[in-house]
């Protein structure tokens, strides 16, 4: 049974950092790339970042750039994401996801297995 569980979200200012962990269980982690995909209220689901297999190729949506990194850690089947300089439009429920290929994909069709999320909400 897979398991992705997410934390490391809460309550932060403008301008402040965040780093996201999604750890994942019931998986051969190293074969597969992660996502992490954020959703707004009203909102629809938004592609953040996504990082290969290998950890040799990222990549970042638009509304992260030069803000965002994701990294992963496959000794310990983790993954997570760094955001900088946040602003109010980064409130969302963040998840991470598992997808069944080894490439960093944006495309959630191709994201097999998902977590519930952790709420980063950022205030001004």
């Amino acid at each position: 049974q897979v398991q992705l569980v997410e934390s490391g979200g809460g309550l932060v200012q403008t301008g402040d950092s965040l780093r996201l962990s999604c750890a994942a269980s019931g998986v051969t982690f190293s074969s597969y790339s992660m996502g992490w995909f954020r959703q707004a209220p009203g909102k629809e689901r938004e592609f953040v970042a996504a990082i290969s297999a290998n950890s040799r190729s990222t990549n970042i949506g638009a509304s992260g750039k030069d803000r965002f990194t994701i990294s992963r850690d496959n000794a310990k089947n983790t993954v997570s994401l760094q955001m900088n300089s946040l602003k109010r439009e980064d409130t969302a429920v963040y998840s991470c996801a598992v997808s069944a290929y080894s490439i960093a994909t944006s495309d959630p069709s191709r994201y097999a297995y998902w977590g519930q999320g952790t709420k980063v909400t950022v205030s001004s």
